[in-house]
């Protein structure tokens, strides 16, 4: 079988889709996968380091300013006709779409070659590119159950969970800890908040350890974000030897199999991630986000028991350190959260995708 992946811009698009290659190829080693992303997107680095061959198109999101539709349109038209060469040339049986403006030119293109399609949604609410395609494509995967609701009429959904949390599931957490220098029985939290970071989270967790809020008997593994890493170190000045602060951390997923809370925000990969370990939380949405996804992603671990959900705008040093000393003081309690958030896992999401691109395959 031959699967070509569109999709792209953020992490929260490729990591799934990588996931999902990375298992196809492990248990069934005949597949041929191709990715198709932007020159300018995350992709172009992650994809190629991951092992993956990479081809681009033009593509950029939807603007509503004037000026940058005629961009917008350019970008379509000119991806649309390298999308239609790449289909023609690769031939593939199937191709998964993960959302974004990306994966656009790549289905539509695919739908007027007549090629199988497959969407996969990484959110409850679904984003424009999925609703747009999804009545048209021959399943609808779906990391949240509640999203079939959302969807348009003609649709085919089916809830597969999303693919990363198949490659976190198995992580040994004494040797998680181990990797960060910590003792597995003293308690860690996980402070993240993405590749570039959070500009409130840093803000709050930073005068939060400057007022030595940090209980004594409590580790943490701090990723500010490429861009706040200086100015949170500037603010902390001294940072304590129970602290391991990154700008950035390529094994985050060992981070989080390390810790006993995860405080961050609520994209669809790190909650595929957190359920998948059942790591209980502490979670702040991005207001900045489509149609407030992020919002609906964190309510559907808030209302099971699996996380406590605060809007950015009531999150403060005072809030870090009550939720904080309430969780960890209360073992039972992070005990029931955990139990919650692995009901919610799906740790066999990468193979339930990839059966239904069996489904739909030429």
């Amino acid at each position: 079988m031959k699967i070509l992946i569109g999709g792209g811009g953020t992490g929260g698009h490729i990591y799934p889709a990588l996931a999902l290659a990375r298992y196809a190829q492990a248990e069934h080693g005949a597949v041929d996968i191709l990715f198709v992303g932007s020159a300018a997107g995350l992709e172009n680095k992650i994809v190629p380091a991951s092992g993956f061959n990479l081809v681009t198109i033009p593509a950029s999101g939807f603007k509503r300013n004037f000026r940058q539709l005629g961009v917008f349109i350019k970008d379509l038209w000119g991806g649309i006709r390298r999308s239609l060469k790449i289909i023609k040339d690769y031939q593939p049986s199937v191709i998964l779409g993960t959302g974004g403006y990306v994966a656009a030119p790549l289905v539509l293109s695919a739908f007027l070659k007549r090629r199988p399609v497959v969407l996969h949604e990484q959110n409850a609410i679904p984003g424009m590119v999925n609703r747009l395609f999804a009545p048209f494509a021959g399943r609808v995967c779906l990391s949240f159950a509640e999203t079939a609701k959302k969807l348009p009429p003609f649709s085919k959904p089916v809830f597969t969970g999303n693919p990363r949390a198949s490659e976190v599931s198995a992580l040994n957490r004494e040797e998680c800890c181990e990797y960060f220098g910590f003792d597995p029985r003293e308690k860690i939290v996980l402070v993240y908040s993405g590749s570039r970071g959070a500009l409130r989270i840093n803000q709050v967790v930073a005068t939060y350890l400057k007022q030595n809020l940090l209980p004594e008997n409590v580790n943490l593994i701090y990723v500010t974000g490429e861009i706040y890493f200086e100015e949170v170190k500037a603010e902390i000045k001294t940072v304590p030897d129970r602290v391991r602060l990154y700008s950035y951390l390529t094994e985050m997923p060992k981070a989080l199999a390390a810790a006993d809370l995860a405080v961050t925000r609520s994209g669809a990969t790190t909650l595929a991630e957190i359920t998948a370990l059942g790591v209980p939380a502490v979670l702040i949405p991005s207001p900045n986000v489509v149609k407030n996804h992020q919002y609906h992603n964190a309510r559907i671990l808030s209302d099971q028991g699996a996380a406590v959900l605060i809007e950015e705008e009531t999150f403060n040093h005072m809030r870090l350190q009550e939720e904080m000393n309430r969780l960890l003081n209360e073992p039972g309690l992070l005990e029931k959260m955990s139990e919650s958030s692995k009901k919610l896992g799906v740790t066999d999401a990468a193979e339930k995708l990839y059966r239904c691109l069996q489904e739909v395959a030429l």
